[in-house]
């Protein structure tokens, strides 16, 4: 088939390598553009990113030559050359909403990973397993923007991908209340241990913005679309707690619930096994073939052995059991720059394609 021709802007940053990695050899995509701050414009993508490449794998050979162009600046001669973006610019909220719609009014799809638009009313807030149904308010954006082609769509922040897909499949018996305690990793703060080596035997209580987001978002990704805007689901209350701990990749995610109709563990095992989204139906490049899978070992799952599960795009469960004040507690683990981030980015992005959102200029 012939490839989807993609852009990058915001390549050099974490979120950006990591997208520019998962184009290497994409089925679908072809890493056309990559688009950075203006003080990069004009260099060579490797030689932009070779002193600061967090990736453990090298630098993707078609993209080394590429010569960046400026996010900002080159607006009209990007949108000219490829079929969408991903966006994983790092600038200030205000700056990110203007220029992913000045994208989007260039007739050019936005795939971000960026928080700015994900409470924009109109703007889909997708986990292509949990919640797909949502990208039907795209035709109400683009009245509002008066496009044909261009429009919005993000992904969830990373830290509820470690939890909320273990949640939804439980929705069925009523969640009612949910503590959560996120144990994330450095990888979300766009560090290593090498640019960050105070987090090394470190933990840090506070991660700005986080609690509150990881309280919110999962409302929208669970809410319905009404009259043109995506309205939050009731009936479930959440309260979060968010760690920065000394871990490389992954966010681990601690819950306690308490359901209107409380299940068995065995139902909720089953509940879990089962589990298939529209993105399993579609059977999308980088879709897990099992997206919940759930461990009997008592010590899983763990960052270092689980994370990378079905490429990183699976999402881990274990140590479910009662609890003295919530009806159950679990843990729950997913790869916070692949499933969290730039993979979910990716497979969103596929998700579009597949239900033809996004068509080749």
């Amino acid at each position: 088939m012939e490839k989807y021709k993609v852009g990058v802007i915001g390549a050099t940053g974490m979120v950006g390598q990591r997208f520019v990695t998962l184009m290497e050899n994409h089925p679908w995509f072809q890493l056309t553009v990559v688009a950075a701050s203006p003080r990069s414009a004009g260099k060579r993508y490797e030689d932009a990113v070779a002193d600061r490449w967090a990736m453990d794998t090298p630098i993707p050979e078609e993209a080394k030559d590429l010569v960046l162009l400026s996010a900002q600046d080159d607006v009209e001669k990007i949108t000219a050359q490829v079929d969408f973006v991903f966006s994983a610019v790092d600038m200030k909220k205000d700056e990110i909403k203007a220029l992913e719609e000045e994208y989007a009014r260039h007739e050019c799809p936005v795939v971000s990973n960026n928080s700015a638009h994900r409470w924009t009313p109109d703007v889909p807030m997708v986990i292509p397993e949990v919640n797909p149904e949502h990208i039907e308010v795209i035709k109400d954006q683009r009245k509002r923007l008066g496009t044909k082609r261009g429009f919005i769509a993000v992904k969830s922040n990373c830290s509820i991908q470690s939890y909320v897909p273990a949640l939804s499949p439980l929705r069925q018996f009523g969640v009612e209340k949910v503590l959560v305690c996120t144990y994330q990793a450095i990888s979300g703060a766009g560090k290593t241990f090498k640019t960050w080596p105070e987090m090394v035997d470190n933990l840090i209580p506070y991660i700005g913005g986080e609690e509150e987001k990881s309280e919110q978002e999962p409302l929208k990704v669970w809410g319905h679309v009404e009259n043109g805007v995506i309205v939050n689901a009731g009936g479930t209350s959440i309260t979060a707690q968010c760690l920065r701990v000394p871990v490389s990749n992954g966010h681990t995610a601690a819950a306690f619930v308490t359901f209107k109709n409380k299940p068995t563990m065995e139902q909720m095992k089953e509940a879990w096994a089962s589990f298939k989204g529209r993105a399993q139906e579609l059977n999308l490049p980088t879709a897990p073939k099992q997206f919940l899978n759930y461990f009997e070992e008592p010590d899983r799952p763990q960052a270092k052995l689980d994370r990378d599960l079905e490429g990183g795009m699976a999402v881990s469960i274990g140590r479910l059991r009662p609890d003295t004040q919530y009806d159950y507690k679990f843990v729950s683990l997913s790869h916070n720059t692949l499933r969290g981030a730039a993979g979910g980015g990716v497979e969103l992005a596929e998700l579009l394609c597949a239900e033809g959102y996004i068509e080749r200029t």
